[in-house]
């Protein structure tokens, strides 16, 4: 009897061990990175790059043994964070200004899988194939190889593996440059964002995707009219947020940002999560999405509330503004504005009635510009 009860008790020692080894913290917060060329990263890897706090961590996609890094292992996040020959990206400084907002006892960690040159298509769960089938420049299947063929089950694979050490916090998006002029981009968009939600059992209402502007207008963008249409993201995907390109820096072929604007365009999908997540950043100029070009959608104030909320918006010139309430799930649920305003800012309140207590976000639009906010009800 005393054996049987020795043999239970490692028996059950060993369980507890292996849970514990499989323990989910919640202090890990993890990112999942994806796009083309620019989230890949072009930027060259300069000394100041290579000094990372190890509070930052990046999970390797693909084996590099000139880094000496294995796939699906975790790693101090000194760049390249893509693959074995990748560039700076904004991964980097996203990941540096979280981890210098957040309390010591957090962790940062990303997974970043991209391919330069690639359309939405590419991480189309269903018809990825279809799409490859159509590519011929050996470059881009070498890149596509890498990940055996199929980045978005990489992508999936490598998440599984992190959500056994952390929680999924966010979705990092920067492609359109290849999808410039397809006005379907934002739905396609959403598309692979629900398939990620799905097959990683996230809580949409907790887990939001920001997507970066392509190279600006006001860098000679070759690819900037795309931003018109990346700006209507969040009106087919309410919890999704657009990053500002305005002056972040780029290269010589318009396409590509700069190391310098690397580290700018990383630092603002950094603001963006840290004010969804309450925190105002320190040390860092606040650019939000909900800004650009004399635009603006100003956060609700009070948020959260559970009675009367103003929310402000400014615009440059006269315009006609709609601005809506929507909920998780997209459905329009009231409409606060549908007329033309004249220049300057404009304050509306918003009275929720009997909506039911949880996250809304409200959406602007006014001439080109689009952006959305998230709201909280309380009950």
């Amino acid at each position: 009897m005393r054996k049987q009860k020795k043999h239970t008790s490692l028996l059950i020692g060993l369980i507890l061990l292996g849970m514990n080894a499989f323990s989910q913290d919640p202090d890990f917060h993890i990112y999942l990175c994806f796009g083309q060329s620019n989230m890949e990263g072009a930027g060259a890897i300069e000394t100041v790059d290579k000094t990372v706090d190890p509070r930052f961590k990046v999970m390797e996609a693909v084996d590099c043994s000139n880094l000496g890094r294995t796939k699906g292992k975790w790693y101090t996040a000194v760049p390249p964070l893509t693959r074995c020959y990748s560039g700076l990206s904004p991964v980097d400084y996203f990941g540096r200004t979280m981890i210098a907002n957040l309390p010591t006892s957090v962790k940062v960690g990303v997974i970043n899988v991209s391919v330069g040159g690639c359309k939405i298509e590419l991480f189309d769960k269903v018809n990825y194939q279809t799409y490859v089938s159509t590519i011929t420049a050996d470059w881009l299947k070498n890149i596509i190889a890498e990940y055996s063929g199929n980045p978005y089950a990489r992508l999936v694979e490598m998440a599984k593996l992190a959500q056994k050490d952390g929680v999924i916090k966010g979705i990092l998006l920067h492609q359109g440059e290849s999808n410039t002029g397809d006005s379907q981009w934002p739905t396609k968009v959403k598309g692979v964002y629900n398939n990620l939600i799905t097959d990683l059992a996230l809580d949409p209402t907790k887990v939001p995707l920001l997507a970066g502007e392509v190279v600006h207008a006001d860098q000679g963008g070759v690819c900037a009219s795309m931003n018109t249409i990346i700006a209507k993201l969040p009106q087919s995907l309410p919890n999704s947020y657009v990053i500002s390109s305005s002056k972040c820096t780029d290269q010589a072929d318009n396409l590509h940002f700069n190391s310098a604007g690397y580290r700018e365009i990383g630092k603002r999908y950094a603001n963006k999560m840290l004010s969804l997540m309450g925190i105002i950043p320190t040390g860092i100029p606040e650019i939000l999405s909900a800004v650009s070009d004399g635009f603006r959608l100003e956060q609700n104030y009070p948020n959260p509330f559970n009675g009367k909320t103003n929310i402000s918006f400014e615009i440059p010139s006269a315009e006609h503004v709609s601005l809506k309430v929507y909920n998780i799930l997209g459905k329009e649920m009231a409409e606060l504005a549908g007329r033309e305003y004249s220049q300057g800012v404009h304050s509306i309140e918003f009275d929720p009635g009997n909506l039911k207590g949880g996250i809304y976000f409200c959406w602007l639009k006014a001439g080109r510009f689009s952006a959305s906010q998230k709201m909280v009800i309380q009950d």
